[in-house]
């Protein structure tokens, strides 16, 4: 029986199958070219929004996050064009640089440019940071801040060859309107500080007198005295209550402060903020103020001795000037002489009163030599102890105070009160001379003739 349908010999198989095989590979070529998409419109569009915090106080070291959004969409989509899909889409921004400018005296920006790579279209975002100091004097309002970008997007493509793609590149710039808001805030000036007997290492007050030299009224507000750093002028009774404090208004303020051991004497500055309740019953800080106080050195003292000297195994009272070279008054003074062998002071404290800058006090010290003690001059400390203007206790440097041991004149001299004693020995003389002569004189008369 004879078979019907498809025949063929053993030797076309071969051939069919490499006719496949090529109609295969034809396909694959033409298939992926067939299905390349080419955008034929549209380019990168920006938006820019303050995040977070947007509203700041003058004087404050604030920091505005901005989000940057490419917008950009298509416009035209053709499909089945070329062989190759592009990497760049025309709504890409390429190499994108962006800077915040400052776009008023008043706010100063401290970060520069920022580089941050390519922003694709469709809603992408990218967040920015910067540093921005906003003015002491600046007033309450808004404020635009000018945001550059700076980028490349893909103009146009094209396919010359079935591998080959040229893109084309466009530069372009844009700038967008930031808006930052400065509320209403207590700014002070401090018109004088009058210190009141301020010395190093004493305490004292000094007299503000302060304006609120800004467009805000404060509330309940309190006026605050702060230490600078470093400053040797340390507060103590810090703060003062002042109630309302209205704009253009003028306070006075009086602050108990320290001052720090060795100061040399010059002006220390020192900080002040008011805090208050502004219009929407938020409590705000002023920005600082710093004002100098000036500040007198240590108080000093000179002691003023006349020429004491003392020989061996006597006492003897010396008289000692001690005179107050500060600019302050000081009260209830006292000198203090601090003996060593071979000199003793029995009693070694002497009271000095009250003294005016300038003004000097006598003390007198009774001081005993020892007999051992060796001919020359020996140094004591005096010290003069004092309350400042405040009632606290202080101390001056040591002063030194010189008494020179001479060597004894006579034999006499090594006793104690030596000179009584040489008086009395001179008269016990004369009157046993006396009795001599009175006896020869009475023996001459009753001898005979």
């Amino acid at each position: 029986m004879a078979r019907t349908g498809f025949a063929g010999s053993s030797s076309t198989a071969p051939g069919l199958i490499t006719l496949l095989a090529g109609i295969a590979c034809i396909a694959l070529i033409i298939v992926p070219g067939s299905a390349a998409t080419k955008y034929m419109g549209g380019a990168p569009s920006f938006s820019a929004t303050v995040i977070g915090v947007n509203e700041f106080s003058p004087g404050e070291d604030a920091t505005v996050s901005i989000l940057v959004e490419n917008d950009g969409l298509f416009d035209v989509k053709q499909l089945n064009k070329g062989t190759i899909q592009p990497d760049d889409l025309p709504t890409t921004a390429k190499m994108v640089t962006i800077g915040l400018t400052s776009g008023s005296d008043l706010l100063v920006v401290k970060t520069d440019p920022q580089m941050v790579g390519d922003i694709p279209g469709s809603g992408n975002t990218v967040t920015v940071r910067y540093a921005v100091k906003i003015s002491s004097n600046a007033t309450a309002g808004e404020y635009t801040m000018p945001l550059n970008l700076r980028y490349r997007y893909p103009l146009v493509f094209d396919q010359d060859a079935m591998d080959v793609f040229q893109f084309t590149y466009n530069k372009a710039e844009d700038t967008l309107p930031v808006i930052i808001r400065v509320k209403p805030k207590v700014k002070i000036e401090v018109i004088s500080a009058v210190p009141e007997k301020l010395t190093s290492g004493s305490e004292g007050w000094v007299d503000l007198r302060i304006r609120n030299t800004g467009p805000e009224n404060g509330e309940m507000a309190s006026v605050t005295l702060l230490r600078n750093g470093q400053s040797p002028i340390i507060p103590i009774d810090n703060t003062v209550f002042v109630g309302d404090f209205p704009s253009g208004a003028t306070v006075n303020c009086r602050y108990k402060i320290s001052i720090l051991k060795d100061t040399p004497n010059q002006s220390y500055p020192v900080d002040v903020v008011v805090t208050s309740r502004d219009r929407e019953g938020r409590i705000v800080t002023s920005s600082p103020e710093t004002v100098g106080v000036p500040v007198m050195g240590k108080i000093s003292f000179e002691a003023i001795p006349p020429p004491a000297t003392i020989p061996p195994g006597t006492e003897k009272t010396i008289e000692v000037q001690y005179r107050n070279d500060g600019g302050v008054t000081v009260y209830d003074a006292q000198a203090l002489v601090q003996a060593h062998a071979p000199v003793s002071i029995p009693d070694n404290t002497a009271f000095l009163g009250d003294l005016e800058p300038g003004a000097t006090a006598t003390a007198r010290y009774k001081i005993v030599a020892d007999k051992s003690a060796e001919p020359m001059t020996y140094s004591f400390d005096s010290k003069v102890r004092y309350r400042d203007a405040t009632g606290n206790s202080q101390e001056s440097d040591p002063l030194p105070v010189q008494i020179t041991v001479t060597k004894s004149q006579s034999g006499f001299s090594s006793v104690p009160g030596g000179l009584p004693v040489l008086v009395l020995c001179i008269a016990a003389g004369i009157v046993a001379a006396s009795f001599v002569i009175y006896y020869i004189y009475k023996r001459n008369r009753r001898a005979p003739v």
